[in-house]
């Protein structure tokens, strides 16, 4: 079990001590001391500001918290390192969680995910996804409900149940072993999952 401290810290990617990064979770807690205020203005923020990769066929692959800001683009578990980078700026601890989803809306071929948990005093571990909207898709803040981009839907679709202070590894390696945005499209991360019968 980790240490709720594990949760706020500035690490190699969730890195919330770079000035810029800290500089905008300021500016978006700016006029409320309310806890949910700024975790749905740092939320919205990272899903409507920062461009899924995917979408809108952008690089290049971004990895840490300062470098999605300074690009203004990442894939959806990128896009999570920025969203705890802000909240933990602004003392709300998060962390990062997954989905294991379908590709092709048959189950023949998996992914993970890549979304936010968060810690709100009212609520305990609430998760967040920040990937962006779209025809489809429509993620929101709405606690208590958990309002996600994605169901799961299909047999080997779950919703992986931890919450990580970091990333998972094989995640972070996914992302800097690809230079361009079709090329970890075709290779995205995924975790078998033993049992699923």
């Amino acid at each position: 079990m980790f240490q709720m401290n594990a949760f706020l810290r500035s690490t190699e990617i969730i890195d919330w001590e770079k000035p810029e990064v800290l500089r905008l979770a300021k500016s978006l807690a700016t006029g409320s001391g309310d806890e949910l205020v700024v975790a749905r203005q740092c939320f919205e923020w990272v899903r409507d500001n920062i461009k899924h990769s995917c979408d809108y066929r952008l690089n290049p692959v971004t990895c840490t918290a300062s470098e999605v800001l300074a690009e203004g683009t990442g894939f959806c578990y990128a896009k999570s390192h920025l969203l705890a980078a802000l909240l933990r700026a602004n003392s709300i601890p998060a962390g990062l969680c997954y989905q294991r989803l379908s590709l092709d809306d048959h189950g023949d071929k998996f992914c993970l995910h890549g979304l936010n948990a968060a810690f709100l005093r009212d609520f305990g571990w609430h998760r967040l996804d920040p990937r962006g909207n779209k025809p489809g898709v429509d993620a929101q803040f709405v606690p208590p409900q958990e309002q996600l981009a994605f169901p799961i839907r299909l047999k080997g679709e779950m919703n992986l149940p931890e919450v990580w202070p970091e990333p998972l590894n094989i995640v972070v390696q996914a992302l800097r072993s690809h230079r361009t945005f079709d090329s970890l499209a075709q290779h995205l991360p995924d975790v078998p999952l033993i049992g699923l019968g």
